[in-house]
């Protein structure tokens, strides 16, 4: 069992099919196919269930695969690694919580992009949850995420310092009036959020449980549902100055020890610091101007 034969074995798993994972691969079916039989009477097992309309995984086909798709990983890092001289160039798939996106990152990809045109940049969000596991199977470079984190395989930077505030509809003055409620209603993303842990947390601390919870995909689905009176929300401050605009919302502080939140920067230790990547850190280090003016 070589590197090849994982790569081939991996192509067909993804695609289904032994013809499509030739297309993929610049070579034919029928080489496509005595490999994956040779790789089968190597191992002794049966890899795939041959279909009408193509191949599925066996039981131990499913077991290897992991381990296919990270050789595949590891070859195209290798390669980047050995074409990277210090020229940004490439392709480079970045992760970040959508208001680190909204709030920071926005404003500086014209700008990167106009400086590496050569960069092919894709910018992936999700929620603190999505982004770390995207980051140690190796789907991103790296990821702007909420901390804290603590994982044997990730270094971890700090980037951004924010202030947590909580926002209701301009009629809740105050907390103790929205505590007062009846049936507290959160606006919040979907499972995984930071932001909606640490809401939910705080709202424990004060006795409230049994929360009503409004789920929305979007910041801009939330604030506009804050402010139209259906719940209350976590959100940084900076943020309203560039998402809020327009919406009638008030706002509320919490105590340091509860609003204060770093934003990180995760990569995987055994990952090589790519040139693009540098530069994207680089920029986004020096800072947004209209982050720091909303602030």
């Amino acid at each position: 069992m070589d590197a090849a034969q994982l790569k081939m074995f991996e192509a067909v798993a993804r695609h289904g099919g032994m013809s499509r994972a030739a297309a993929e691969l610049n070579t034919v079916q029928s080489n496509v196919t005595a490999r994956i039989r040779l790789l089968e009477e190597e191992l002794g097992r049966a890899l795939f269930r041959r279909h009408s309309r193509g191949v599925a995984l066996t039981a131990a086909g499913q077991r290897l695969l992991p381990y296919a798709v990270r050789v595949r990983q590891l070859l195209g890092e290798a390669r980047r690694a050995v074409e990277d001289d210090g020229a940004p160039r490439g392709p480079l798939v970045v992760g970040s919580l959508e208001t680190t996106a909204a709030l920071r990152l926005a404003p500086l990809l014209s700008t990167y992009v106009a400086a590496w045109p050569e960069v092919d940049l894709v910018l992936r969000t999700g929620t603190t949850c999505e982004l770390i596991e995207e980051v140690l199977e190796r789907r991103v470079q790296g990821a702007f995420v909420c901390a804290p984190v603590s994982h044997p395989e990730l270094d971890e930077d700090v980037f951004f310092e924010e202030e947590l505030v909580l926002l209701t509809a301009p009629a809740i003055t105050g907390l103790d009036q929205l505590l007062e409620q009846r049936e507290l209603k959160i606006v919040v993303l979907r499972v995984g959020c930071s932001y909606r842990q640490r809401l939910e947390e705080i709202l424990a601390r004060r006795g409230i449980v049994g929360l009503r919870r409004l789920e929305f995909g979007t910041l801009e689905a939330i604030l506009s549902c804050v402010s139209a009176g259906l719940g209350a929300t976590l959100l940084p401050r900076s943020l309203l100055a560039v998402a809020g605009r327009g919406r009638r919302l008030a706002v509320h502080r919490l105590p340091a020890a509860e609003a204060a939140v770093q934003t990180l920067f995760v990569r995987r230790r055994d990952d090589h610091l790519g040139s693009a990547l540098a530069a994207f850190l680089q920029l986004v280090r020096a800072g947004s101007p209209q982050a720091d003016a909303a602030e």
